[in-house]
């Protein structure tokens, strides 16, 4: 697969962005900053329990899902739901698909950029009556297969 460049945003880079957004880096800001710089993907259950489990300090499920939520808005990161009902956060907002391990319910990125230029010219040939495509998003749903290392992992 092509490499593309990845520009996930670094705590200093986190910080300069909260500041352009008349944002405080406050310390709960960049504790689920750092918790979601290591995750990858994820929601605010498991961002509040790797907070928790590195003694970054006490913090709610609320207060969690309220500063992923700000920081999706703010296009700082993306945000969807599982199959779960589960509203998943993604740091990385650079244009990317997604495996998507629904017996799990666990996000991987692939970033195929050769893939996605084919998908998206194929789409933007079509014509849609009465809408315009503004983007495209794709997730690929997948299971675990029998040969998996991790016995359990897209």
């Amino acid at each position: 697969m092509p490499e593309q460049k990845v520009n996930t945003p670094s705590i200093e880079e986190f910080k300069k962005l909260l500041k352009k957004f008349s944002l405080k880096a406050t310390s709960q800001r960049l504790s689920v900053h750092e918790a979601m710089l290591k995750l990858g993907h994820a929601s605010a259950d498991m961002v509040k329990e790797e907070i928790r489990k590195n003694g970054k300090g006490k913090i709610t499920v609320a207060s969690v899902y309220n500063i992923l939520s700000q920081m999706a808005l703010l296009g700082i990161y993306d945000h969807r739901y599982s199959s779960n009902s589960v509203m998943y956060f993604d740091v990385n907002t650079f244009k990317h698909m997604h495996l998507y391990d629904h017996i799990n319910n666990e996000y991987k990125d692939v970033l195929d950029d050769e893939l996605i230029n084919d998908v998206e010219s194929s789409i933007m040939k079509h014509r849609f009556r009465g809408y315009n495509v503004e983007g495209i998003d794709i997730q690929i749903i997948c299971r675990p297969s029998k040969h998996s290392k991790r016995n359990a992992k897209c």
